[in-house]
């Protein structure tokens, strides 16, 4: 019989690769539903009556609640049960990706693409969480992790070719349709073979004040953000958006440290490399995903590919991404931690560097195919050690909410590089129209977005050596242990 308070799964004696595989599926159908609209958007105006605008928000309104949310999510999960909170965010993530589907008005279509990011906000904290509580730290969290890292970095490549033979084949309501029909059979591998315990933080309570005035600064903040890249930034949207943000997120903090059981507590932040690692997260995040943002408009809009051409294009990031993820705790149990993150995020600088030498009259084998190969052997391991670094030294009790927090910062992140890298590429197309075709004039705006990304993650680089002084202190063989390294003989 089940203790009160307890989770139970139809049959928790499966060896942990079989949850791992379930766990590992709900991350990739959230990422991969985070990038398999772009390519659809057009047939998705076209299709419903969409203004360019509103076309602008069947991205945003997942990113922003996803974003806005996944703090509180990981909480909740603490609170609630991992297992409980990563099932209700399925059946939530489905209902709404099945309504976008059928939807036949804009504000419908909207709505439930929000409601996506919420489920969305709540399936990813519960699963990392379930992810660590089911491979305590040594070997088996490393390879774990390799895993998670893979199919997080495939994911996104798997959206933009899942979007473009979707929409080319079947219509732009079957990128929901594919979205729902994931989550339904994870939820389902979910019960099967992930098995319950009891929640980690019953103790405590949820702090609603702080969960208000973070969600709705961080949809503010995001917001401003998304709106000054698109409208511009003096324009009263985005003006507004700040100043709400200036005051609900100096609130969030007032009230954090008045609560007894605040929604982010101090000891997380304080707890081993959480804080920088966080850092670098979200510096990743602004690369990763103005990367998926940028390329397909490239391969479409000057090299004149179909969304099927451009979605088959992803795939070789996608390999060297997996492999990339694979090999990271093979390159930290020989390297180290520190130098096997700053050697990916120098390849990942290598590669968009490459990047940046795409030509108006180029073609993929050429311009393409060994700069997204590079891209892909250095993110991969990059993502893993940061994700690694985000959990280390957090206690069981706050893994939900680490795992919320390392999402947050890839999220926010997102928001602000596309801000910034869609405010210098449309101004660097603005400049070279007048003396220049169309499609050279776009080539600059995207050459000169690769080259400000290839500045980031050198950046982080730098980073990587304070990130490693924060890491707790252990012996010999914990520290061959946290790094997925074997134990001498």
């Amino acid at each position: 019989m089940a203790t009160p308070g307890t989770e139970t799964g139809t049959n928790s004696a499966l060896r942990p690769g079989a949850a791992l595989a379930a766990l590992a599926g709900a991350q990739f159908t959230v990422v991969l539903s985070t990038s398999i609209v772009n390519v659809a958007l057009p047939a998705v105006r076209d299709g419903i009556g969409l203004s360019d605008s509103g076309m602008s928000w069947v991205v945003n309104a997942y990113g922003l609640a996803f974003g806005a949310l996944l703090l509180p999510g990981g909480r909740v999960a603490d609170l609630l049960g991992r297992r409980r909170v990563l099932l209700a965010g399925l059946a939530l993530f489905a209902a709404a990706a099945l309504t976008a589907g059928l939807a036949t008005t804009p504000w419908l279509l909207v709505t439930a693409r929000a409601a996506q990011g919420l489920g969305a906000a709540a399936v990813a904290p519960a699963a990392l969480a379930l992810v660590m509580q089911l491979h305590p730290a040594g070997p088996g969290r490393g390879r774990a992790l390799g895993v998670w890292g893979a199919v997080s970095g495939a994911g996104g490549a798997a959206g933009v070719l899942l979007g473009g033979v979707l929409t080319e084949r079947l219509g732009w309501p079957w990128v929901f349709h594919a979205s729902a029909a994931g989550a339904v059979l994870v939820l389902a591998a979910t019960v099967l073979l992930v098995p319950g315990g009891a929640p980690t933080a019953s103790g405590g309570r949820l702090d609603l004040g702080g969960t208000v005035t973070a969600a709705l600064g961080l949809v503010a903040l995001t917001y401003g953000l998304t709106a000054g890249g698109h409208g511009g930034w003096t324009s009263p949207g985005p003006l507004t958006a700040f100043a709400l943000a200036a005051v609900l997120l100096p609130a969030f903090v007032l009230l954090e440290r008045r609560h007894p059981d605040p929604l982010l507590p101090r000891r997380v932040l304080a707890a081993g490399p959480v804080a920088p690692a966080n850092l670098v997260m979200a510096l990743l995040g602004s690369v990763w995903v103005g990367l998926f943002y940028f390329l397909p408009l490239y391969q479409q809009q000057v090299l004149g590919a179909g969304p099927l051409a451009a979605g088959l294009g992803q795939l070789p990031l996608a390999a060297a991404t997996t492999a990339g993820s694979s090999l990271a705790p093979r390159i930290a149990a020989r390297t180290g931690p520190t130098a096997a993150l700053a050697a990916g995020l120098l390849t990942l600088a290598g590669g968009l560097l490459w990047l940046a030498r795409i030509r108006p009259d180029g073609s993929y084998p050429s311009d393409l195919l060994g700069p997204l190969l590079l891209v892909g052997l250095g993110l991969g391991p990059a993502f893993v050690q940061l994700t690694s670094a985000a959990v280390t030294g957090v206690g069981p009790a706050d893994s939900g909410l680490a795992g919320g927090l390392v999402n947050t910062s890839r999220q926010l992140g997102g928001a602000v590089g596309l801000a910034v890298l869609g405010s210098l590429a449309a101004s660097a197309t603005a400049g070279a129209a007048a003396h220049h075709t169309r499609t050279a004039a776009l080539t600059e705006g995207y050459r000169t977005a690769f080259l400000a990304s290839a500045l980031v993650p050198a950046a982080a680089a730098a980073l990587t050596p304070y990130l490693a002084r924060r890491t707790p202190a252990a012996g010999p063989a914990a520290a061959r242990a946290a790094d997925g390294a074997p134990a001498p003989r």
